[in-house]
This record gives structure tokens, sequence and C-alpha cells, in this order.
């Protein structure tokens, strides 16, 4: 279930899940992870070799040279981020919005969260003007910010930062003397990606920037709990990775022996990992486009989404008729409309906006079809957008809207 009943929930357990794939897990992941189901013990704190090295081969593929040394695994980019964030210290810099499961992890380890506007055009960064300032007011109060926690492929928003706008947020940062973590969990899901480019805090800054990648994002189904992360080749990059593993170790956040044996598989992106992850993005992306279209035609704002499996829409232009429903702030809105769409559509509160701004993120996963055919026939299809399960979904979107 993606919410629980409201007898005894706390804040965190009533949060949305991340947006799904919505298709079955690849048949040859699953021959990998049953071929390594003897493996009773777990990966050492951090991970084992293989997977380290997998990791290094899928950075260095993106133009991020790396050494094993300087890699920690864990189970899922949650355990990784609270043992990294733990290490590091200090209060955290947010842009907002921001994917719900940040501001938790922050806050779970009792520092403060600042969340600073993101730009007009995208997602993802804060508005480098902004985060200097607030810095700047923090300090002066009395807090303690070190860390700028980033995406450059965004959920919410589904939008990718342009290179210039990254650069800046980036700028900004090191004049702050803020270390940067870029959430990197979505950059394989861009929609277009020989028409966007997408870039790394650690090619801008390689000394103060970490990466994380939560596999879940294109490579593993998200109950197969994985993820990598990628230290600076520095002295205190060596040091904050010895950190984030005694934190790892004392919470037990290992990953499990097969799932660890299927992330090194999927992380080396041979053919069949790499083919579904093209597909399922091309897919993705076109159903996205389609949403986006209907919700321009019912009048709502949203940005163009780039990546993932989501968007952002904007329904403050519809505040009058959806008031005549009883919906007035992001959560009304998130049931109201969750419930006419038999889909979660987490209101944007969830993700550190404003309570009374009519905002929502939809996911495309349940546009592709209700049952594991379906999706695959979508998977399958030249045409996708036209086939009736595909095309009733995005109907019924329309019609709630209008």
């Amino acid at each position: 279930m993606w919410r629980l009943a409201p007898e005894g929930r706390g804040p965190v357990r009533y949060g949305p899940p991340a947006p799904e794939p919505g298709l079955p897990v690849l048949p040859e992941l699953k021959v990998v992870l049953a071929g390594a189901a003897d493996r009773a013990a777990p990966e050492p704190p951090g991970g084992g070799e293989p997977v380290r090295e997998a990791a290094c081969r899928h950075w260095a593929r993106r133009g991020l040279a790396t050494e094993p040394e300087y890699v920690a695994a864990g189970p899922g980019a949650p355990a990784l981020l609270l043992a990294l964030l733990g290490a590091y210290g200090g209060d955290v810099m947010l842009p907002r919005p921001c994917p719900a499961w940040w501001t938790p992890q922050v806050r779970l380890l009792g520092r403060r969260a600042y969340h600073v506007p993101t730009p007009a055009e995208c997602g993802g960064v804060p508005d480098p003007y902004a985060l200097l300032e607030t810095v700047r007011r923090v300090r002066a109060e009395g807090g303690d910010p070190r860390v700028l926690l980033l995406s450059v492929a965004d959920d919410p928003t589904g939008t990718v930062p342009p290179p210039e706008m990254l650069r800046e947020a980036c700028e900004a940062a090191d004049a702050a003397g803020l270390f940067v973590v870029s959430d990197e969990s979505w950059r394989d899901t861009v929609h277009r990606p020989h028409d966007t480019l997408v870039l790394s805090p650690a090619e801008m800054l390689p000394d103060t920037a970490a990466v994380l990648v939560d596999l879940s994002g294109s490579l593993l189904p998200g109950g197969w709990p994985a993820a990598v992360a990628r230290f600076p080749a520095t002295p205190r990059g060596t040091w904050l990775r010895a950190r984030t593993l005694d934190i790892l170790t004392a919470t037990g956040a290992l990953p499990a022996g097969p799932v660890a044996v299927a992330a090194a598989h999927a992380l080396e992106e041979p053919d069949a990992v790499a083919g579904r992850a093209y597909a399922a993005a091309a897919l993705h992306g076109a159903v996205a486009a389609a949403a986006h279209r209907e919700l321009l035609a019912a009048g709502a704002f949203a940005r163009p989404p780039q990546a993932g499996r989501h968007l952002y829409a904007d329904l403050a232009p519809l505040r009058a008729g959806l008031a005549r429903h009883g919906v007035g702030d992001a959560m009304e809105l998130e049931d109201w409309l969750g419930a006419r769409l038999g889909s979660p559509t987490p209101g944007g509160q969830r993700f550190a906006d404003e309570l009374g701004a009519l905002r929502v993120r939809l996911s495309t996963g349940p546009l592709l079809g209700s049952t594991p055919q379906e999706r695959l026939a979508a998977l399958g299809s030249r045409e996708p957008l036209e086939l009736p399960h595909v095309r009733g979904a995005l109907d019924l979107l329309g019609s709630v809207l209008a």
C-alpha cells in the first residue's frame, strides 16, 4: 500500500513511494539473482570488491574516473545517504521542492534542513543567489550549514538542470564552503539522451562533491535495494568514506549478498540491461509528454518532463473549480485526485513545497497498464500512446482535470 491507515502513523511512514517503473523484472536479472541465492552472508560494510569495481566502470563510462577505495555500496540510497550525512556533520541545504525522503533523513540525524527555492527553469538545484543569501542568514542566526544536497535529474519535477545552472549552483556552494552531495539516481532515465546534457557536480568540484546513485532509478527493481556512492579522491574523501562505513556497520546497513551480485551485473550494463533501461526511459518519456499535454489542455502548469517516471503539476489555475469539490490545499488535492485516478498523486507538501500551493507529482507507471502483459505490450510497441489501455489512462487524467 502506498499509504497507511491514519491510526498510529508517523509523518515518514505516511510518505509517498518513489515512482515505480511499472514494468516486470528483466528476465536476465532474475537469472543472476537466482544464481546467487545460495549466498547467505551479507556483503562487508560498503560492499565487496566486485560491486565497487563495477561501479567504477559505470562511472568511467560517464566521464568520472573512479577507484574502488573511494566507493561504498549500501542497501538503498536512504541508508547510504543517512550514513554519509551522519559522517560529514552539520546542517543541510536542500532545493525546494526536493525528494520526499531527503528531509526526514536530515531531521532523523537531529540536523536542520534549510530549503532554498529552485530556478524557474528547472528543479533539482537551488537558485545560486538564494543559496548564498540563505547560507549567510542561517550562519548569522547561529546555524551550521555544511552540505548542499542536489539532483542532476530531479524528483519530483522530472527536469534536468541546464549545465550553466548546475555550474552556477556548484560555484555558489563552493563560495559558501558547502560540501555537495549529488543524487544521480535518475540520471540514466533521461527521455532524450541525445538532446539532454547531464553533468555531475563531481566534474566541477572533484575535491568537494560526492555522488549517490540508487540503482532502482534505472537498473534494478525497487524491491532489490542497492545503491553506490562515490567519494572525492582526497584525504578528506578517504576519511569521509571511512566514517560512512562506520555508520553503515553500526546500523547494520549491509547489502544483501544476492542483491549485490545482481547490482554488480546491472552496473556493468550488458546489452539486455542497457536496452531495457533505454527502452523504459523512452516509453516513460512518451507517456510523460502525453500527460503533460493533458495538463496544459486543462489549464494547469507543469515544466516539460525530461527524465524519470513522473512530472510535477501545478493546478493553481484550476483552484476555483477544485474549491467546489472541497479542495483548497495540496493535501486535499492529493486525496481528491488520487481517489479519482486510482493511483498515488502525492501533494507538494510531501516534497517540502508550500501546503497552500496546489501541486502534485504524477507518476507515469500507472498509465502503462494494470497488468504485466499490458505494460510489456507498451514497452514493445512502436506507438504506445495508441494502445487502448494507455490511451484510456491518459483520457481519464484529462477528464478528471476537465
